[in-house]
């Protein structure tokens, strides 16, 4: 029988998950955790925290919460990233999780030793051998700096060191990316900065927070379940209802159907636009000192850039050639490693719904998988499906070949799979 324990690395959501079910089914785990807290990404204070003042949750409450502990009936249908941190701090009490992570360490370096056994190096000199590596880093950490031509003298920032709207305040501004946290920080400019601009390489859909009174992703699950073909014509007529032509606004029209990339719900943006208290730009073409020229021939004087380009995914201290950055395809469900059979990776998705349903069914199957192997139980199923040809999350929309989809799971289809394996582990 196998006596060491398991690896987890980080105590945001993902970690907590882990450290949840691996502690309710008995699987030896220390976590480690580099802040001296639990919250992860949420936690405004820790360095390098992508939190802003003014972000919330994209998707609601009541489709967002871990499956056995619901958000309160007193948060809003969005709730703030601080209610969202006291909330991951509730569940960390709940189930006693804080006793298992040890704060204030950083995993420098991760390897294989053969089945069941991995040496981690930390940061704190230590090196350790564990059966495996949970590792729960998270995708927001590591920012994605695209290359311009030319050269800026103004200020240029990643989104992540953006915090509140009084950097913004006398000064002109241009959002680069609009994606739900960009379309954020630039309806924060449109109010506190002298020139607000967003520029955007192609068109979007804006879905609204509400629809008809009901959160969309509430609205979207009571409704019919239609085959795409159907559905997309459908929304992309109810949006064009709600919105109407957001090319009047200078946005550009979208390149894609709808649910071909990850939906921005922010409609905040366009009463900005509608009011000209932000302005739209396409693709930025080169700096000029302190000049940004747009691909559409305009030239804007700007005094600060933000970055709001996205973060590079991926598991920093594996060795070279385990797991490439933006790279999924060597993980089975997003989780588990096809060729290091003890590593697992938690959180390595972007999804169309709330992300902690599907953690909570992640880390409940690495757990109990672990628990098997742990005592040498033969799990048939699961191991047929881990070699087999990997299993379509699409749901038959064609998302774009684009980095920020490479690692896109369709919730219902997900989570239905993975219901279906876990029923397999606990009854078998």
């Amino acid at each position: 029988m196998q006596t060491l324990p398991y690896c987890v690395v980080g105590a945001g959501p993902a970690g907590l998950a882990a450290a949840r079910w691996l502690s309710a089914l008995g699987v030896p785990f220390e976590g480690f955790e580099r802040n001296p807290d639990v919250g992860g990404i949420w936690n405004i204070g820790f360095p390098g925290s992508p939190m802003y003042e003014s972000a919330h949750f994209i998707s609601s409450k009541t489709l967002s919460a871990f499956r056995d502990f619901p958000m309160p009936d007193a948060y809003p249908d969005y709730p703030s990233h601080r209610q969202i941190l006291r909330y991951l701090e509730g569940y960390a009490a709940r189930f006693d999780l804080r006793r298992h992570f040890k704060f204030g360490v950083s995993v420098e370096a991760a390897a294989s030793q053969g089945p069941l056994r991995w040496s981690v190096r930390f940061t704190d000199g230590t090196e350790r051998s564990f059966a495996g590596l949970i590792s729960a880093v998270g995708c927001e950490w590591r920012p994605f700096v695209p290359a311009f031509p030319g050269r800026f003298e103004g200020e240029i920032i990643h989104s992540r060191e953006y915090k509140h709207p009084r950097q913004f305040e006398g000064r002109r501004v241009l959002i680069v990316g609009a994606g739900n946290s960009g379309c954020d920080i630039a309806c924060d400019a449109s109010r506190t900065a002298s020139q607000a601009l967003i520029s955007l390489r192609r068109g979007y859909y804006f879905i609204p927070k509400h629809i008809f009174g009901k959160p969309a992703d509430v609205f979207e699950r009571d409704g019919p379940h239609l085959p795409y073909f159907i559905e997309r014509p459908i929304l992309q007529g109810l949006l064009r209802l709600l919105n109407g032509d957001v090319t009047r606004l200078g946005l550009p029209r979208p390149d894609h159907s709808i649910l071909e990339s990850h939906p921005v719900m922010n409609t905040q943006i366009l009463h900005a636009l509608q009011h000209g208290d932000l302005e739209a730009r396409p693709d930025i073409e080169a700096f000029r000192g302190g000049q940004v020229a747009f691909a559409d021939g305009r030239v804007d004087a700007v005094d600060l850039i933000v970055l709001a380009t996205g973060y590079v995914r991926g598991v920093p201290f594996l060795p070279a050639g385990v797991l490439a950055d933006d790279d999924v395809s060597e993980l089975f469900l997003n989780v588990f490693h096809r060729r290091e059979r003890d590593l697992f990776v938690l959180g390595h998705f972007t999804t169309d719904g709330g992300a902690y349903p599907l953690l909570d069914r992640q880390a409940e199957l690495v757990a109990r998988v672990a628990a098997s192997r742990r005592l040498g139980i033969r799990t048939p199923r699961f191991e047929r499906s881990l070699t087999g040809r990997p299993p379509d999350f699409s749901g038959g929309v064609r998302y774009q070949n684009v980095r920020r989809m490479s690692n896109y799971l369709k919730t219902r289809s997900y989570a239905a799979y993975l219901d279906g394996l876990l029923s397999s582990l606990r009854n078998g």
